[in-house]
């Protein structure tokens, strides 16, 4: 695991025409993760991409690999998407049937297990099972499409969930995704954010290289100061 704060870029939004060359880029960058959003055209709109793309992008980079499945019945994939190259599979609590159950496969498959949650989903449903995860993903944009704006109140949701993560000595990153950006990396790392997914900011930048290591200054100050 890298150390605090992790810069993880999405490529939802890059070329798909052009992705060896995205992935090219962010294994020569500062970036810690690569973020990759699986969807199903069920428990989200859009249709995504599969098990042949991660193999490809893992043949492509050293780099751990951040599985964000927004697809319905999630453990029946976990193995595939670990077997695939995943270091990391996060799920979401809105699609997961038997939670616990789904927690345990990715363990006992050898990858870091996550649970998503929806901007309106609140924190306090994890109390539970808070100490069983390895990373809880607050989705700050409503899941399925790249380039959204922000949903600032977000912020004192990752609060809730970092003092929740503190009151109960549990070990689990705190990961936000969805219009996060040079202009909000430092608010949303001072609510207690861990990891970075950044999308659209990085892929729609004029110096991609220049975006990664200006936001992984900001959070590094904001992590000394």
């Amino acid at each position: 695991m890298n150390s605090l704060p992790i810069l993880a870029p999405s490529i939802l939004n890059a070329d798909f025409a052009r992705l060896g060359e995205s992935i090219n880029m962010l294994q020569h960058s500062e970036a810690d993760w690569i973020h990759l959003d699986i969807m199903d055209g069920s428990f989200v709109p859009n249709i995504s991409f599969g098990m042949p793309v991660i193999q490809s992008i893992r043949g492509l980079t050293d780099k751990p690999l951040d599985a964000h499945l927004m697809i319905v019945r999630p453990e029946n994939h976990v193995q595939a998407v670990r077997d695939a190259g995943a270091d990391m599979i996060t799920v979401h609590y809105e699609a997961s049937v038997h939670l616990n159950r789904t927690i345990d496969l990715i363990q006992k498959s050898g990858a870091k297990a996550g649970v998503a949650l929806n901007p309106h989903t609140p924190v306090e449903l994890l109390k539970d099972i808070i100490e069983m995860v390895d990373l809880v993903l607050i989705m700050s944009v409503n899941p399925g499409f790249g380039g959204q704006k922000f949903i600032y109140q977000t912020i004192p949701k990752i609060k809730r969930l970092r003092q929740m993560i503190i009151e109960s000595n549990a070990h689990a990153l705190v990961q936000v995704d969805g219009g996060v950006g040079l202009q909000n990396i430092a608010s949303i790392f001072d609510a207690g954010a861990d990891v970075f997914v950044v999308g659209s900011a990085i892929i729609n930048a004029k110096d991609p290289l220049d975006t990664i290591k200006k936001l992984k200054q900001i959070s590094r100050n904001q992590f000394i100061v």
